[in-house]
C-alpha cells in the first residue's frame, strides 16, 4: 500500500488515539522539531518527513504508520498492521513508554546517533525492536499465529529474529542490529545493550524456561552468545565474540570461548557507557 493511499486513510484512525503523554523528555516534540528542519535541510526528503512525521498528531501516529509500511505484505496490508499497532498501544500504555524510552537510549549512548529523529526513522534495529513489542503483546492476547507473523516479516524486513515470547525491558539499544537472535522465554531488564550478531539462545530441545536472563545495565558485544537458562547479572560486561554458558556475576566482565571473568566493569551499567574496551581495570582481579 503506497504512502499517499494509507495517509488518505489516516485520519479515521487519528479520532481514536489519544493525545501524546506528557514525559520528563517531550520527545515527540523534539522529533517533530528536528523533522521540520531535516525537511528543510533536504528538500528531496520532505514528502518523507512529512509522510512519517509531520502529518500525524502525535507519537502514536507516527510510529504506527512508520512501521507498518515498513513491514507491508500482500497478506497483510499497512493499514491493517497500522490498526494493530494502535489498538496495541492504547491497550497497554507502557509500550510507548517502552518505545520512548528506546529513542532516549539510543540517543545517549551511540556516537553515530546525532538526533532523535535517527532511531524512528533510519535504525532497524530500534524499528526491529518496537515491531516485537506489538507481537509480544498479541503472544500475551493468545494470539499466537498473528504474532509469529509478525515475527517473520520482522526477521524478512530487519534481519533480527525476536520471539514474540521474549520479555523485553525499556530503555534497550540494539545497535546495528543485524543478525541479532532471541529466543521464546528470554527476559531483558531495563538500560541494556547489545550489538548486531547476538544470540541470545537456548541449549539443547528441552521445552520451557530455557534462554538468558539480562538483568539491568547490561552489555553485550558484538557477536557474543549466550545460550540456555542461565543468568547475565546486573551491570556485566560481555566481551566481543565470547561464547556464555554459565551465569555472570553481577557488575563482572567475562571474555572468551567459553566466556570466563576476567575483571570488573569500571561503571555501575556498562550499557550506558558503550566501553567495549577491556582496559586494565576490567582486567583486574575478580572479588
Amino acid at each position: 500500500m503506497s504512502d499517499d493511499l494509507l495517509h488518505s486513510l489516516a485520519p479515521n484512525l487519528h479520532s481514536i488515539l489519544p493525545s501524546a503523554p506528557q514525559n520528563e523528555i517531550d520527545v515527540w516534540k523534539i522529533i517533530r522539531t528536528e523533522a521540520l528542519e531535516a525537511s528543510q535541510q533536504e528538500p528531496v526528503l520532505a514528502s518523507f518527513y512529512h509522510a512519517a512525521i509531520l502529518n500525524h498528531s502525535n507519537f502514536q501516529a507516527a510510529i504506527s504508520f512508520h512501521l507498518a509500511n515498513k513491514l507491508d505484505s500482500q497478506a497483510m496490508p499497512a493499514l491493517m498492521i497500522r490498526e494493530i499497532f494502535i489498538e496495541a498501544m492504547a491497550a497497554d500504555k507502557t509500550i510507548e513508554v517502552a518505545m520512548r524510552a528506546d529513542i532516549c537510549a539510543h540517543r545517549e549512548r551511540d556516537p553515530a546517533c546525532n538526533t532523535y529523529t535517527m532511531p524512528l526513522l533510519f535504525f532497524k534495529g530500534y524499528q526491529a525492536l518496537q515491531s516485537q513489542r506489538i507481537a509480544h503483546w498479541l503472544w500475551l492476547q493468545g494470539r499466537s499465529s498473528l504474532a509469529l507473523f509478525f515475527q517473520n516479516q520482522i526477521s524478512q524486513q530487519f534481519d533480527v529474529d525476536i520471539h514474540p515470547g521474549a520479555q523485553i525491558g525499556k530503555g534497550i539499544m540494539i545497535d546495528h542490529a543485524t543478525g541479532v537472535v532471541m529466543g521464546e522465554t528470554v527476559i531483558i531488564e531495563d538500560n541494556v545493550s547489545l550489538l548486531h550478531g547476538v544470540t541470545l539462545g537456548g541449549s539443547g530441545c528441552t521445552k520451557g524456561l530455557r534462554h538468558p536472563v539480562i538483568r539491568r545495565g547490561v552489555l553485550i558485544g558484538v557477536g557474543a552468545k549466550i545460550l540456555g537458562r542461565i543468568e547475565v547479572g546486573e551491570g556485566a560486561k560481555i566481551g566481543a565474540g565470547s561464547l556464555v554458558l554459565e551465569s555472570v556475576a553481577p557488575h563482572t566482565t567475562v571474555a572468551g570461548v567459553p566466556a570466563k571473568p576476567i575483571g570488573r566493569p569500571v561503571v555501575a551499567e556498562p550499557a550506558l557507557n558503550m566501553d567495549h574496551r577491556l582496559t586494565e581495570d576490567d582486567q583486574g582481579p575478580v572479588s
